[in-house]
């Protein structure tokens, strides 16, 4: 009998969706985004994320200033408990994720091998 894997995919979408880290994870975005202050910070932060995501993507060097200004936002998005919950929650999904990424990789691995062995 063949198994359709992408039915298996939409079902662990499902199983995903439902799972309390998830459901965390909403619940904490929607708070956030209810305060006008700390959905504006967030924001600031992520903005800035991604654009020293890019730079390193294209092999740009990030300036030692860019590197100070990162810091001080990290330092000011930590202090404020709405943001500091919603990213704790974030690293468990992304920990979750990353689990489960591991998993539907073995197969590829039984046959090349893992990189991270060799």
């Amino acid at each position: 009998m063949s198994v359709n894997v992408y039915d298996v995919a939409y079902e662990l979408e499902k199983s995903v969706r439902e799972s309390n880290d998830y459901k965390e994870l909403k619940s904490l975005y929607e708070e956030l985004n209810a305060d006008s202050e700390a959905k504006q910070l967030f924001d600031r932060f992520r903005t800035l994320q991604l654009e020293l995501q890019q730079k390193q993507m294209m092999g740009q060097e990030i300036s030692e200033e860019e590197v100070q200004q990162a810091q001080q936002t990290v330092a000011i998005v930590q202090q404020n408990e709405k943001i500091a919950k919603l990213m704790e929650a974030e690293q468990r999904m992304s920990m979750l994720i990353s689990e489960l990424n591991k998993i539907i990789m073995k197969p590829l691995e039984e046959i090349y091998g893992n990189p991270e062995e060799q």
